[in-house]
């Protein structure tokens, strides 16, 4: 059977007809920001629960509303295969929940859930929880950014999470949650016998008290590959609280993501130390946060360890001169891993692009991605990247976007 996968379409009445047909059969249903509002939500419903193959559906970013969005569910009762039922964007409130948590108790196949952009509230929350509670419900990644949270919903957050065993992927980026809520989740999580693979914290309001807990989340869930905590007031004191977690035995974080947590160099040798005891960390952003050239030499010396096998790092709007170029060079010259590099919006310059193109004209390099968009690079830095282009052969991708070359005559 075909799948049914249209994006960024409006759909006229006949087009609506013609694929009404498709709906009653295909495994996946994906009609992403289609104009699907709640007039053509019975269509969906009556197709849907004629569909035993059904094991994928997204009606992400069309304007059901709650209404609508329980008239789709009525289709998926009561003996639905589905296993990834995305709603991310579709006006569903706390009203919407007290259905949707009945539905998830009859949906004993469904492991994806995917409700982000939607103002569920703590009141919501708390109702969808009852239905993921269901001992007939056996999800495995549940995705709730920007879903209006706050604190008073990370009670029945944690009780999930201890009650889940087979959870392996939260995400609850963008709720003001703040560090009394993380506490209470990371409890949970620290009390959970789940195989969390992907922890996702971003924008929520954590603090540096938030993260000797986060350290032992780390430590203890080797089952752990990807953390983002980007855009929380972590500071140094965050960063040094964190590192003993990411430097236990059984740490195995591949993905790190702290963009402007608010730190500076001090925190680089801390992160230094990950880095060079740490083969399965492969991506690091460290981007917006003013670690300075001190930094970046820092981090650059730990790169030159054989050692150290990260693929991707992140340095953008870091309070960056030249100065620091020509220990990214010597970096570039001799690392064997690095796929990867993201400068953008540092003051290089000239100088520091030259410095940049001797290490990347180098045999050996294994670079494929550089970005140095806004980097107060001109003409006479573009000369020394066209003859890099002539010699590198790694090399893929070049982002010089916002920089100050003349236009072409």
């Amino acid at each position: 059977m075909s799948l049914l996968d249209l994006h960024y379409q409006q759909l006229g009445d006949a087009r609506w007809a013609e694929l009404l047909p498709l709906m009653r059969q295909a495994p996946v249903v994906r009609l992403v920001d289609c104009g699907v509002t709640g007039g053509r939500c019975k269509d969906v419903s009556a197709a849907l629960r004629d569909n035993a193959a059904l094991t994928e559906l997204s009606l992400s970013s069309n304007e059901l509303g709650d209404t609508g969005t329980h008239l789709v569910l009525q289709g998926l009762q009561p003996a639905c295969k589905v296993q990834k039922l995305s709603l991310q964007n579709c006006n569903l409130t706390e009203a919407g929940c007290g259905p949707l948590s009945g539905v998830l108790r009859s949906l004993p196949a469904l492991r994806e859930l995917d409700l982000s952009y939607n103002q569920l509230q703590d009141a919501g929350l708390r109702l969808l929880c009852e239905g993921l509670m269901d001992p007939q419900c056996h999800i495995e990644k549940l995705q709730l950014e920007y879903s209006n949270l706050t604190a008073d919903s990370c009670e029945a957050l944690a009780a999930l999470v201890r009650a889940k065993p087979e959870l392996k992927d939260l995400g609850v980026s963008n709720n003001d949650i703040g560090e009394a809520g993380a506490r209470m989740l990371c409890r949970g999580l620290a009390d959970s016998t789940c195989p969390l693979e992907s922890l996702r914290l971003e924008s929520c309001g954590l603090t540096a008290a938030n993260c000797a807990d986060l350290s032992a989340i780390v430590a203890a869930k080797p089952s752990l590959s990807e953390l983002q905590l980007g855009n929380n007031k972590l500071g140094d004191a965050g960063i040094a609280a964190l590192c003993p977690g990411l430097l236990s035995p059984g740490s195995r974080l591949k993905t790190l993501w702290l963009w402007e947590c608010d730190f500076t160099a001090s925190a680089c040798k801390d992160l230094c130390r990950v880095l060079g005891a740490k083969e399965s960390l492969r991506e690091l952003s460290v981007a917006g946060n003013a670690v300075g050239d001190e930094g970046a030499r820092l981090l650059c010396e730990s790169l030159r360890d054989p050692s150290c096998r990260l693929e991707s790092l992140w340095i953008k709007s870091c309070s960056l001169t030249a100065a620091c170029c020509q220990h990214v060079s010597a970096m570039l010259a001799q690392n064997r891993s690095l796929q990867e590099l993201q400068m953008s919006s540092n003051n290089l310059g000239d100088a520091g692009m030259e410095e940049l193109c001797q290490g990347l004209s180098q045999p050996g390099t294994t670079l494929r991605v550089l970005s140095v968009g806004d980097c107060e690079v001109t003409d006479q830095g573009c000369t020394s990247l066209a003859a890099l282009l002539l010699a590198n052969h790694s090399l893929i991708d070049l982002d010089l976007s916002n920089n100050c070359m003349s236009e072409p005559v």
